[in-house]
């Protein structure tokens, strides 16, 4: 299997990057992966001052999927999520829901053991590896990682693990796929910048789909489908997102509009993905068993 090394970072999605891959549609590759920080940070009593921070949110690649022509969808099945032994976190003045809370810098450095974040000597969490920064180049302007948008980017959707699928629709000829920001755990929001920010590799399939029409981004888990949605505020994120899936739903089961108003406000979920990106992000989950009982099959 191909491996595309953490070497390969850019900071950027851009349609200008050369890619430093190929493969053909269904094949599999692996993503190395720099945590966000770009493994700068490796120890808590480390001098901050000799970190880059302009060095933010490397994501590996670009990969070219060969046949991807613009306006295709580009289906990425996260194969699997590996993770080092050890996660970092800031809490960083001006940053983060939690902005005015701090003082000066800080970070943390958390072991791994048994797969589990030793927080401290009370609380261990369970490892659910996630990518953050997952996209395709843009269609004209590049985009900073740091930034979700229609791309994908920096979505920091926590569904995004091992088992799940993206769809994304290709800008430019060959898709020019690139990933990075493993989070080993993160809860909706990210509201103090950081997830639990690990360097790992990602293993993915990617299989592009001609004339397929599906809300881009999108996630598939096994028990749920989301439409995904980045806008300078949360409101508007909220709104696109949900309009995203009632569209969805109209034009492609055998439900009407009144239907597809009713069911969202009974069994949909509005879920934050981020708030403390350039960009809000918000996605719309209802559960796939809706789509099964219209015999609608998501390829």
């Amino acid at each position: 299997m191909k491996i595309i090394k953490r070497e390969s970072c850019i900071l950027e999605m851009s349609k200008d990057h050369e890619p430093v891959e190929k493969i053909k549609s269904g094949e599999s590759i692996v993503f190395e992966c720099l945590n966000c920080y770009g493994n700068q940070i490796i120890k808590e009593d480390q001098d901050m001052s000799e970190v880059d921070w302009t060095f933010n949110n490397p994501s590996t690649g670009p990969l070219y999927i060969e046949g991807v022509e613009e306006g295709d969808i580009v289906k990425v099945e996260i194969l699997d999520i590996r993770v080092e032994d050890q996660g970092v976190m800031t809490s960083r003045p001006g940053a983060g829901a939690l902005k005015d809370k701090w003082d000066k810098l800080e970070c943390s450095v958390i072991p791994i053991e048994n797969n589990k974040a030793v927080f401290n000597d009370k609380i261990s969490i369970p490892l659910n590896p996630m990518v953050g920064v997952i996209g395709l180049a843009p269609k004209n302007e590049s985009i900073k990682n740091s930034t979700p948008d229609y791309h994908g980017g920096n979505m920091d959707c926590k569904r995004i693990t091992k088992g799940a699928t993206l769809y994304l629709k290709s800008n430019v000829e060959g898709g020019l796929l690139s990933m990075g920001d493993i989070h080993g755990v993160m809860g909706d929001g990210e509201v103090s910048i950081s997830g639990l920010e690990m360097n790992g590799e990602v293993e993915v399939k990617v299989t592009v789909l001609k004339e397929y029409r599906i809300p881009t981004p999108s996630v598939t888990t096994e028990d749920l489908f989301m439409t995904i949605y980045s806008a300078e505020t949360l409101d508007e994120a909220a709104v696109k997102s949900t309009d995203s899936m009632f569209e969805f739903l109209v034009n492609n089961l055998d439900i009407s509009r009144k239907e597809a108003g009713n069911l969202l406000s009974l069994i949909g979920n509005l879920r934050i993905n981020q708030i403390v990106d350039p960009l809000m992000t918000v996605r719309m989950e209802l559960p796939r068993e809706v789509f099964d009982k219209y015999n609608y099959k998501f390829l």
